[in-house]
């Protein structure tokens, strides 16, 4: 500021806190200083050093203070506001103009101190990467290679655990990790591997690889560049983890479900066809009744198969849209075809007012789909009537409740989802666990309220979408 009354008042006011230096000369400001403070007339003059000063000082706040005053506030301009953080108007009393400034400045000692213990915590993570005690008692296999010249990582380090799943020892120490891959290994993996080397970034995949003995196994590696701060990266850290029990699992269940969705359907489509040729061919009321139960058996077993793809299809890839939806007009929609579909219910929906209701959920929409439609499906009266409750309780979560008037589902059924699925408690109604696997993948919540004689209520909780 330039000499004068309002530069000795600051100075007076300011002092008895804090050590202050006056200077008109812009060039000050490249040296250090906990907080700057410039009036309207310097404004113009300073902006093109306190911008880069700012930016220079991201990582720590450095706060800047303008002063205006009533000749010289109008003539601001209007981004006044991207060179400081303060603007004060004058006049002002002392004690308010310390209080702000106070205010400014502890934000900026609190902001020093988080970077100190961010550098130390820097410092503490950079030594544990290296500390091979640590690594050895890791329940993963560790390795860690150098940056060779070439394409070769040659391994400077090997855990424990490493050894143990590999069977490898120190004997392969100077050799790249390649003697892990075999016949069977997938090369779009592995070129998915060395492309993230060669470009510096960590990766992630599952990758066929070989024990010493031959066998193979499945390895879920990670691998994550190091370096020392800004320079070039000078090591890989690998992680190797055995997941061929989950991987098996995973086939398995992938034949099961191709075994169920395509041979069982066209099997009971077979028989379903042969129980009509015969309806058609015997004489009336002749084996009616074994017929009957044949008809009732396949359209049981085909819509389990359907129910099982449905939940399969719902998990995989979630709602066709993808990414965020508006609940409102989808669930409008379900309604209105649901009301076409079964014309003697009654549906009343319940929706806040004015509210957007943004959900991210895979399949969620899928899951109150099967809920109303439940809901009118397992209601043998000649009226059922189903209530669908949306609340926004805050601006994270979202809760629905599907109340109807039904006979209610039997408890068994329910307890199924906390103790799991056994052969004593099967539920026929795989509705209820398609909801049940959205929400909890959605980190929501799902319950199931039956009354005493008849109702049930579900009521799902999950993120909002924004």
């Amino acid at each position: 500021m330039r000499p004068g009354r309002d530069r000795e008042l600051l100075v007076e006011t300011l002092g008895e806190r804090y050590r202050v230096e006056t200077t008109t000369d812009v060039g000050t400001l490249e040296s250090t200083f906990d907080c700057c403070v410039f009036d309207a007339d310097e404004f113009g003059r300073v902006t093109g050093t306190v911008q880069p000063k700012r930016e220079l000082s991201s990582a720590v706040f450095l706060p800047f203070v303008l002063l205006v005053s009533d000749r010289s506030g109008g003539s601001l301009s209007d981004n006044a506001w991207n060179y400081v953080d303060d603007v004060i108007e004058l006049p002002v009393g002392r004690t308010a103009l310390v209080s702000r400034i106070e205010n400014l400045v502890e934000r900026r000692q609190t902001s020093l101190e988080l970077a100190r213990r961010e550098q130390r915590l820097e410092e503490t993570v950079a030594d544990l990467t290296l500390n091979e005690q640590a690594m050895d008692e890791a329940p993963v296999g560790i390795t860690l290679s150098e940056s060779g010249d070439g394409d070769d990582d040659p391994l400077v380090y090997i855990n424990a655990k490493f050894t143990e799943l590999t069977g490898y020892g120190s004997e392969v120490l100077g050799e790249d990790c390649r003697f892990l891959q075999g016949e069977d290994t997938d090369p779009e993996t592995v070129a998915t591997l060395e492309e993230a080397i060669d470009d510096e970034r960590p990766v992630s995949v599952d990758i066929l690889n070989y024990r010493a003995n031959g066998r193979k196994f499945w390895n879920n590696l990670t691998i994550a560049p190091l370096d020392e701060g800004d320079g070039p990266v000078t090591h890989h850290v690998r992680f190797q983890v055995d997941i061929t029990d989950r991987k098996i699992r995973e086939r398995r269940l992938e034949v099961m479900n191709r075994v169920l969705n395509h041979n069982l359907r066209n099997k009971m489509n077979l028989i379903e066809g042969y129980a009509t040729l015969l309806r058609q061919e015997l004489p009336e009321r002749e084996h009616t009744k074994p017929l009957k139960v044949m008809e009732e058996t396949t359209g049981d077993l085909m819509s389990l198969a359907e129910a099982v793809r449905k939940i399969d299809h719902t998990l995989s890839t979630g709602d066709p849209d993808g990414g965020t939806i508006d609940l409102n007009d989808r669930i409008r929609a379900i309604l209105s075809r649901f009301t076409d579909q079964y014309p003697d219910a009654t549906f009343d929906l319940s929706v806040p007012d004015d509210d957007t209701l943004n959900v991210g959920a895979v399949g969620f929409v899928t899951a109150i789909e099967e809920g109303i439609e439940n809901a009118v499906k397992h209601n043998d009266g000649p009226n059922p009537t189903v209530e669908i409750r949306v609340e926004k309780p805050s601006a994270k979560w979202i809760e629905i409740e599907i109340e109807d008037d039904g006979p209610g589902i039997p408890e068994h059924e329910i307890h199924v989802l906390d103790r799991g699925e056994t052969s004593l408690t099967h539920s026929d109604r795989l509705g209820i666990w398609l909801m049940y696997w959205v929400v909890n993948k959605a980190g929501g919540e799902f319950s199931v309220a039956t009354g005493e004689s008849e109702g049930t209520t579900l009521r799902m909780r999950v993120p909002t979408g924004s």
